[in-house]
């Protein structure tokens, strides 16, 4: 559990810090105008969208949506979380924290704790890796690793070592400066034995590949064995510290990169992902198994909108591949998967045919999803086969229905007609029936009389909004900069806002203002949505007239309050069309005509 900071230190720190200067360590910013421009550090672009406003002490990027103030900036580009974010701005500026604040004796223990096995992690993985490259013990898996293309910088930069098969090589070290046998156990650097409950080295004659946390911390390990032992890998046990379904190999160091480039590229094995950064892929993780976790797909979704998939071709890799990405599908990501040549695992082809090789036919010749299940499906069947044909026809039909664009199910269904010889019109006719069946299988949702708000992008720039969202929009621009704004539309509209993430701004700035705050910056970090975060951010960058005229704010508010009674109306329409009884369709006309008389006298008043 992080510590609680009181909200008055955190504000000294804030204001001690002018976001310019702490951004401007990572991006170089030009003057353009009152605002800092350059490139967005956490997309790849080759024009600046990126802004910074040393008045409102805030940044936004026009090309991603990230945005918010100091402590978001260094909570993204670090992988910190906000108390972290707050420790590294105390330190850059001198002011000391009040490390035990708002903790209670256990958290504190908890901590000490943790920090206590994170420092037995890390001067273990410094001994192994001693032992490789230092000792006569190590020669055999230094040899190993040399002919899988690591050399001594790359065993340096990813801390490898190896473990001697001793039973209290570790044991013995860890002892001698005084560390509890009993925390290492727990800790699982060390294990114990049954018939006398005295600790041992649990890893043994393996190389060792220390796993890390978001942080880069040492939290575990993964132990290869060298030789034919079994199991081949094997991890540190579940922890405290080492919680497998929440980490990804490599995920602290590859974080920027996938940031940059939208794009994470999944591997199987630890030694695939060194491989392919060898080669200068940097945006590379793997899995602590061979399914993914939903906190996993979590960290992947937050940091990439593409994921390519690069797993064995063997059965189980093939399996995994196809669980994992639709796992992924699901969660919104575009997926696409490796080509690999049989028998070979990425790390293997890198050391045959190079890396040019592995990024122009493996990964640049990437198949999508869909071009995946039509090879991934054919496996144990007999295409030449009558009854297997029709079944594998069959299934791909039903995966194609599932596409949302037209023109890819037409394209995968041509491809099904041309490799099979089979009539076109049939294979559309039969996607019908399937789809008909799945939406018959769907419940109908009721229909609402009352209009709701609206989930709608609020990245404007992307695409024309209609006017009650630029009047929402510009509303809240103004109501971000100017408190006594905020009250009059208050009074005037109150929480009648018809987007929900405006809806939920306008409800949190009025009760921010109401507590006597006024500062924007400060306003943003008690948002705890970082969804709404990067949307005020970005509505705090419009660029609006300094007055807001009465006559201005009343047309933005009309704007607003004639949007529900509008859809009210296109509901009246269709209940009108739809009715069989031509006196209750002449009321509905009625109704229709009166509500848009009153909506155009609203307009001219």
């Amino acid at each position: 559990m992080s510590m609680r900071i009181p909200q008055e230190k955190i504000e000294e720190i804030r204001k001690s810090q002018d976001i310019v200067d702490v951004i401007g360590d990572y991006v170089q910013l030009k003057k353009q105008g009152r605002n800092m421009s350059g490139l967005c550090p956490f997309h790849g672009e080759k024009t600046p969208s990126f802004s910074v406003s040393p008045d409102k002490q805030l940044y936004h990027c026009f090309g991603c949506g990230a945005g918010g103030n100091v402590f978001s900036f260094i909570m993204e580009i670090e992988g910190v979380s906000f108390v972290e974010s707050v420790g590294k701005l105390a330190e850059r500026a001198g002011i000391p924290l009040p490390e035990a604040a708002g903790q209670t004796p256990e958290n504190s223990k908890e901590q000490r704790r943790t920090r206590y096995w994170v420092e037995a992690h890390k001067l273990a993985a410094k001994l192994y890796q001693h032992v490789l490259l230092q000792t006569d013990e190590g020669k055999e898996a230094k040899q190993y690793l040399e002919e899988r293309g690591f050399d001594e910088e790359t065993i340096k930069e990813f801390q490898l070592g190896f473990a001697p098969d001793s039973w209290d090589f570790l044991t013995s070290f860890l002892s001698k400066r005084n560390y509890n046998m009993d925390e290492m156990i727990e800790a699982g650097l060390l294990a114990r034995r049954d018939f006398d409950g005295k600790p041992f080295d649990r890893f043994r004659g393996r190389i060792m590949f220390p796993i890390w946390d978001r942080k880069g911390q040492t939290v575990g390990f993964s132990g290869r064995v060298l030789g034919s032992g079994h199991p081949k890998y094997m991890n540190s046990p579940e922890s405290d510290l080492f919680n497998k379904s929440q980490l990804l190999y490599a995920f602290n160091r590859a974080r920027p990169s996938i940031r940059k480039k939208n794009e994470v590229i999944l591997f199987e094995g630890y030694a695939d992902v060194i491989s392919a950064y060898r080669v200068g892929i940097g945006n590379g993780v793997a899995s602590m198994g061979t399914a993914l976790t939903d906190r996993q797909i979590k960290m992947l979704k937050r940091n990439a909108d593409k994921a390519v998939l690069c797993f064995d071709f063997d059965d189980a890799g093939q399996n995994a591949t196809y669980k994992n990405a639709e796992m992924l599908e699901s969660a919104g990501m575009n997926v696409r998967v490796a080509k690999l040549e049989e028998g070979l695992d990425p790390d293997d082809y890198i050391n045959r045919h190079g890396g040019k090789k592995f990024k122009e036919e493996v990964l640049e010749g990437s198949l999508t999803l869909m071009g995946f299940k039509f090879r991934y499906f054919r496996k144990g069947l007999n295409l030449q086969d009558e009854g297997d044909q029709i079944e594998y026809v069959e299934k791909m039909l039903s995966e194609v229905s599932k596409l949302n664009r037209a023109v890819e199910r037409d394209h995968y269904i041509r491809q099904l007609a041309e490799e099979f010889n089979l009539s076109l019109d049939a294979l559309k006719q039969e996607l019908i029936q399937i789809y008909k069946r799945r939406k018959k299988g769907r419940k109908d949702e009721p229909a609402e009389r009352k209009p709701e708000r609206k989930r709608l992008s609020v990245q404007a720039g992307k695409r024309l909004l209609p006017a009650y969202a630029n009047a929402e929009r510009f509303l809240l621009a103004h109501m971000l900069q100017d408190a006594e704004v905020a009250f009059r539309v208050q009074e005037k509209l109150g929480a009648s806002f018809n987007i929900d993430d405006y809806h939920a701004i306008a409800a949190h700035l009025y009760s921010y203002y109401g507590e006597g705050h006024l500062s924007l910056a400060g306003f943003i970090e008690q948002l705890s949505d970082e969804g709404l975060k990067r949307t005020v951010s970005e509505l705090a960058m419009m660029t609006i007239n300094v007055e807001l005229s009465e006559q201005e704010l009343n047309d933005y508010i009309k704007q607003i309050l004639n949007y529900p009674k509008r859809l009210e109306i296109e509901r009246m329409k269709q209940e009108m069309k739809a009715s069989r009884d031509p006196n209750e369709a002449a009321v509905i006309a009625k109704k229709i005509s009166e509500m848009e008389q009153q909506l155009k006298n609203s307009l001219l008043t």
